[in-house]
Order: structure tokens, then C-alpha cells, then sequence
């Protein structure tokens, strides 16, 4: 093999690389969205469980005394 048909090879090596990256970052990044919009879905989630609890519970008021005369 010539100097010049492996240099040629490196070269696409390095581009077929370069490409393999690009899409990976593409698919990190839309990773990424996806876990941004299941967070927010998760504390919607959670906050609406602490509502129920809340309604749930037994009102913890205290009555006034009665007096007596």
C-alpha cells in the first residue's frame, strides 16, 4: 500500500469519526430535552400527591374551650 492510499484512508477514518460524533451529540441533546420534560412531569406529579395528602389529612384545628359558669 502506497504513503498516499494510507494517508487517504486516515483521512476517512477521521471524517467516518467526526460524523459518528455529530450524531451522537445529536442524539445526547435530544436525550437531554426528553429528561428536561420528564422532570418537570415528575414535579407536577409529586406536587399534586402532596396536595392530595394534604386534603387528606385530618384538620389538626383546635376548638376553643368551653367555659363554665
Amino acid at each position: 500500500m502506497s504513503w498516499a492510499r494510507e494517508a487517504f484512508q486516515a483521512l476517512r477514518r477521521v471524517i467516518l469519526i467526526e460524523q459518528r460524533i455529530d450524531a451522537l451529540s445529536e442524539q445526547v441533546k435530544s436525550m437531554a430535552d426528553l429528561c428536561k420534560d420528564l422532570d418537570r412531569r415528575l414535579i407536577r406529579i409529586e406536587a399534586k400527591f402532596e396536595l392530595l395528602e394534604r386534603m387528606a389529612a385530618p384538620a389538626r384545628r383546635s376548638l376553643p374551650e368551653k367555659s363554665e359558669k
